[in-house]
């Protein structure tokens, strides 16, 4: 027995009332105050919000409905991606929190939700007086107009918000599930990781409105707008690879697998559209720009807050592989050029990607998942290649002939996705399976550390090439909260550790093991928690367990016993609000994609006729 924690446990099942009505009363009030600001400038009772949009858009030419919202899609996409990693961080190395207020992290990224819904609303309201915000706008009233592009950000921003409540009432339904990838955690970073390619739209939208300026100097210009472009595509890179987190903080509760099928999707969609929009170099700055945030990130959560350390992809060598694939007449034929991309990414991208996993992760990608990951990862990357390819195709006015082959592009790209990410679901749990753990007392009496000699049984139970046998200790507290031990094997049956590991306090220790399909774990120290009724599981010299599911250590504080009725229907609820985000950014890119070619035929029919003018006789003079 070793000396269990000494602080009050945390509260389980949802936050405490006084908090949940906090929160209520401060969003209602927000929520008035923006209600009121919005009628008073579309009813000329004010006139500093129409003053602002056109003071910030002077320096740069662009209307005060693309102006307002970058600056608020830009401060939400910084302060919520600390925020949420801050927040992840915490919970992976110290636990769960006392509430939603006691966590200093989740005023990051309410403000960060809260920046994400004005920034929408913001172009939404702005227009007034009949105006027609760009080429695709979208008819609200009689003489009320929004750009398209606005509303979806706007969609983004509530899908987003809304997960925050969802998430209490999630908690009290199932209890606290620790992991990143709950159906309301998706929904958080869902909303704010697509709003990026909202932005990006809003931007193309603004460029065909007659408010828009394009600067005199051409060359600056156009490197202002490269740069913008990158930085924007950057973004879109950091949206969809906060998935991963869990990866990155070296606590991944689902199969390896996934990793490289999430990395390599991301890649392909991003920088295929980064590069056939933006042009040369566009995707290599959008990929450095992601190290630069990310690291920067990085540094601020562990050595100024203190919180647990992370790491992040490489990125690079996918938008190398673009950047090389444009100098090919590929670029010439987007969705061959999508298609390409993404088996480039999900094949040689994800070599270079394991050389820098290996090096800076915890854990390698082994032999072990390579065969299942490339069978997931190129049939999804090469999916997500052609919507890059399609999201630049609309952003430049030329999209397929007829809706079909976009629809069928979309669809497939879910569906095959949908199969990876359920194949990747798919664990198993071995039945009268065992461990004997022998350990040593190394530490002290106030921290307590041990180490181990592990036997599993039956002696085939694990192959050659497991993806991972580890002890992992985690929720220790700190910046150290997190320590991960991958054993060495000394028989066919046996491993021993290479580092001591802790077994007091608030640490949760396991054995674990991931080999294919088979996820298990055997607790080795679990502390007492009476917030959930359990009693502490001890480290004692010998340890005799059987594997069990790791979420059911993992996530200790889930309630298990919900009605599983329940479980489905909240989180088919969960999956249709999703598939509206995705159907909402489809449809966005598809208006803007068709108006911008209706604008530019309508500029050509405007031209006059080389032939005719040819054929005129000049005047005398």
């Amino acid at each position: 027995m070793f000396p269990a924690a000494t602080s009050d446990p945390a509260p389980v099942g949802g936050a405490a009332l006084d908090q949940v009505f906090g929160l209520s009363i401060a969003a209602g009030i927000v929520t008035a105050i923006l209600l009121w600001i919005a009628w008073a400038h579309r009813t000329h009772r004010i006139h500093w919000f129409h003053k602002l949009g056109q003071a910030v858009g002077s320096r740069t030419g662009e209307p005060g409905w693309l102006a307002i919202p970058q600056l608020f899609v830009a401060s939400s996409l910084v302060v919520a991606l600390l925020g949420f990693l801050w927040d992840v961080s915490l919970h992976a190395g110290r636990g769960r929190d006392e509430g939603p207020l006691a966590n200093p992290a989740h005023y990051l990224i309410l403000y960060g939700l809260f920046a994400l819904f004005i920034a929408g609303m913001s172009a939404i309201v702005w227009p007034r007086d009949g105006q027609k915000p760009g080429i695709a706008s979208v008819r609200i009233t009689r003489n009320w107009y929004a750009p398209v592009a606005g509303i979806f950000i706007a969609a983004c921003g509530l899908y987003a918000l809304i997960g925050f409540p969802l998430d209490d009432v999630w908690h009290r339904l199932f209890g606290q599930d620790v992991t990143l990838w709950g159906p309301t955690h998706i929904m958080l970073i869902g909303g704010a990781g697509l709003s990026t390619a909202g932005i990006i739209l809003l931007h193309r939208e603004a460029e065909f409105s007659d408010e828009f300026e394009h600067g005199k100097d051409v060359v600056s210009s156009q490197v202002l707008h490269k740069l913008t472009l990158a930085m924007a595509f950057g973004g879109l890179v950091i949206g969809l690879s906060v998935f991963q987190a869990e990866f990155d903080f070296g606590v991944a509760q689902f199969r390896m697998v996934f990793a490289p099928l999430m990395i390599s999707a991301a890649a392909a969609l991003a920088f295929v559209a980064a590069r056939l929009y933006g042009g040369p170099g566009v995707a290599i700055f959008a990929a450095g720009f992601f190290l630069v945030v990310r690291g920067i990130v990085s540094f601020v959560v562990t050595d100024v807050f203190g919180a647990a350390h992370h790491v992040f992809p490489l990125y690079i060598g996918s938008a190398i592989l673009i950047e090389l694939l444009a100098f090919t007449k590929l670029k010439d034929k987007p969705l061959v050029f999508g298609a390409v991309g993404g088996f480039l990414i999900a094949t040689v991208g994800l070599v270079i990607e394991k050389a820098w996993n290996d090096l800076v992760y915890p854990f390698p990608w082994p032999r072990d998942i390579w065969v299942e990951s490339l069978a997931m990862s190129i049939p999804v990357a090469v999916g997500t290649g052609l919507c890059g390819a399609l999201f630049a195709m609309g952003l430049r006015g030329q999209l397929p002939k007829g809706q079909t082959v976009g629809r069928v592009i979309v669809a497939a790209t879910i569906l095959v996705t949908a199969v990876a990410v359920g194949n990747g679901l798919h664990a198993t749990v071995p039945k009268d399976a065992s461990a004997r753990i022998e350990t040593t007392q190394v530490g002290t009496a106030d921290d307590p550390e041990i180490t181990t000699k592990v036997t599993v049984e039956p002696k085939n139970l694990i192959d050659d090439h497991p993806t991972w046998v580890q002890i992992l200790s985690w929720q220790g507290g700190g910046s150290d909260g997190i320590r991960a031990d991958r054993l060495r094997r000394t028989g066919e049956n046996t491993w021993e550790s290479t580092k001591a590991m802790p077994v007091g306090g608030n640490w949760k220790t396991l054995l674990r093991v991931q080999d294919g399909r088979m996820l298990t774990a055997v607790p080795i120290f679990l502390p007492a928690d009476e917030a959930i009724g359990a009693k502490e599981v001890p480290a004692s010299a010998t340890i005799d367990r059987p594997f069990q599911p790791e979420i059911e250590i993992l996530q200790r504080e889930r309630n298990f016993d919900a009605p599983s009725w329940l479980w489905g229907l909240a989180n088919l609820i969960v999956l249709i609000c999703s598939l509206a985000i995705l159907i909402g950014i489809s449809v966005a890119v598809a208006r803007v994609g068709r108006a911008i070619e209706r604008e530019a035929e309508r500029r050509r029919d405007l031209e006059p006729d080389p032939a005719d003018d040819a054929g005129k006789v000049p005047s005398a003079p």
